[in-house]
């Protein structure tokens, strides 16, 4: 049974308990016709409660033996119903009992065996709970939401993990994310659900009801929300609306940080202040996340009041570094294409250059950032044994377009000439790893792939884009 379910039939079992207090409290005073209503609301709720096991776990012996438990209960109310029928019908009327006063006669002998009665009902309701509690097994539900294929890595093996976990219901769900445009109004829709890898199987986010299905785990990899000026992931996966809908949202950064560095403002954004839990890559991180969080709370007066971040940041390592160290260029596929590309006639490989560039100097150096990469491709088109394969951020056209439609259409036209060239590689896929995996040498800007290139302990060149 579903966590969340059982919580919530647990939750639903003390308020009978509370309800049947108020029986006793109506028979005591004389209310009979109010104690009889609220006896069926009882029934009711229990009834309820009964069918949402029966959902998951009729026929099982654990099931079984709860729902003859609250068939048990049910048989008491209605014992407990009539009699609360027959106290009504004898005093004819409603009655107080004051303080001192003592019911004699046929009246007194029907109040005590209603309220012994009544315990009973009390009885049967914690042994009700005690046995779900004990005796049904519990089944986690958790929903990956990632928004960009290419940021899959960050939570892939934790995914994994889950998966093979035979309690656990893992859903991966690619959810949609939006341009700005300029003017900082949101314009093209995209969901990159076909892809995803192949062993991935996704679900829609259209059919996968958050509010209705309450995962008890959700996990993130995007903690901008509203504040990122080039995308933003659909405003009903914001990390505020998934807060409502789950009892642990986990955000996991899609970077590493390079040297154990990370700046202040990533420690602060939507993602890390709603999640009950942030996963970083090493203790040095996580205390930087620490430092940062309490300076933030400290200038915004909110001390207390967005969670611990002692128990918030868990220094549990990054599922990125899992992917780089079982991605190998033996077990990748390479298309076709590039197998011809990068392979002598001797069926021997080329050199192949991992050339990154990213938004980040696309927002620094605008048009510088085009001559540096025509500068690239100028030196290693002449070179025969040598082979580029150029992984620019997804990011690159839109974040063009954000700053300049020239700047955007500069950009577009280099790279359908250097597609249309066809001597070098042009990789806008989402698996990264294999373009690691693949390279024998990274060269390019400074950017979280640097520190995941690192692992491999091949050569890193970071360009200068003034340097033309």
């Amino acid at each position: 049974m579903r966590k969340y379910k059982k919580k919530q039939i647990q939750n639903s079992l003390d308020k009978i308990l509370h309800a049947q207090k108020l029986v006793m409290q109506f028979l005591l005073t004389g209310s009979a016709e109010e104690a009889r209503n609220l006896l069926t609301g009882c029934q009711e709720a229990v009834i309820a409660a009964g069918n949402a096991i029966e959902e998951t776990e009729a026929g099982t012996a654990p099931g079984d033996a709860v729902i003859g438990r609250i068939e048990a209960y049910c048989e008491l109310v209605y014992e407990l119903w009539q009699k609360a029928g027959e106290l009504s019908a004898a005093s004819g009327k409603r009655h107080a009992l004051r303080e001192g006063t003592v019911l004699s006669g046929q009246a007194g002998i029907r109040l005590k065996e209603a309220c012994d009665k009544l315990q009973e009902l009390d009885q049967a309701i914690h042994d009700i709970k005690e046995h779900i509690q004990t005796n049904l097994p519990e089944r986690l539900e958790i929903a990956f939401l990632p928004y960009k294929a290419s940021m899959w890595d960050c939570l892939e093996s934790v995914w994994e993990a889950a998966a093979a976990d035979p309690d656990c219901d893992a859903y991966v769900v690619p959810i949609p994310y939006l341009d700005r445009g300029p003017d900082d109004t949101f314009t093209d829709i995209h969901c990159e659900a076909d892809k995803f890898p192949k062993n991935v199987p996704v679900v829609s986010w259209q059919e996968y009801d958050i509010a209705a299905r309450h995962p008890d785990v959700i996990y993130i990899h995007n903690p901008y929300d509203n504040v990122n000026n080039v995308t933003s992931v659909h405003p009903s996966f914001y990390a505020k609306e998934l807060k409502k809908h789950t009892d642990m949202l986990v955000y996991i950064p899609y970077f590493v940080c390079t040297n154990d560095h990370i700046e202040d403002h990533f420690c602060v954004l939507p993602g890390t202040i709603f999640a009950d839990r942030v996963i970083v890559q090493s203790e040095t991180v996580r205390q930087a996340y620490i430092e940062a969080y309490h300076k933030f709370e400290k200038e915004n007066h909110i001390e207390g009041h967005v969670g611990n971040a002692e128990e918030k940041f868990v220094a549990l390592g990054s599922p990125k570094y899992d992917k780089v160290l079982k991605t190998t260029r033996e077990n990748v596929e390479i298309p076709d294409d590039w197998r011809r590309k990068i392979t002598n006639s001797d069926g021997s490989f080329k050199k192949v250059i991992l050339y990154n560039t990213t938004v980040t100097q696309i927002l620094e150096h605008r048009e510088k950032v085009l001559e540096k990469i025509r500068s690239v491709f100028d030196l290693l088109q002449k070179r025969d044994d040598v082979v580029l394969l150029w992984r620019p951020h997804p990011l690159s056209l839109t974040t063009c377009r954000s700053v300049s439609a020239q700047l955007s259409e500069e950009y577009r036209a280099l790279t359908e000439e250097y597609r249309a060239q066809d001597w070098g590689i042009y990789d806008d896929t989402a698996d990264l790893h294999r373009a690691i995996a693949l390279s024998d040498a990274y060269y390019g800007d400074m950017s979280s792939v640097v520190e995941l290139y690192r692992m491999t302990g091949k050569p890193i060149m970071i360009e200068d884009v003034e340097l033309v």
